[in-house]
């Protein structure tokens, strides 16, 4: 997974972890836990607040279907 790979990283983030509070996250923790899914192969460096927001927005998009 890269970082423009929003849908499949929130996906795996539902999944790892379902208990989070995926709406008042820090970007920090967020960045964490995308670097260390499986499968995930991006430069660490490469993301931004926008990257973050839109996973943050595809990860409450997921949870609530």
């Amino acid at each position: 997974m890269r970082w423009t790979d929003t849908i499949d990283i929130a996906i795996e983030l539902e999944e790892t972890h379902p208990d989070a509070d995926n709406v008042h996250l820090r970007f920090t923790d967020l960045h964490k836990w995308v670097c260390a899914l499986p499968g995930f192969e991006d430069d660490p460096e490469a993301s931004n607040e926008k990257i973050l927001e839109a996973i943050q927005m595809a990860w409450i998009d997921e949870r609530e279907d």
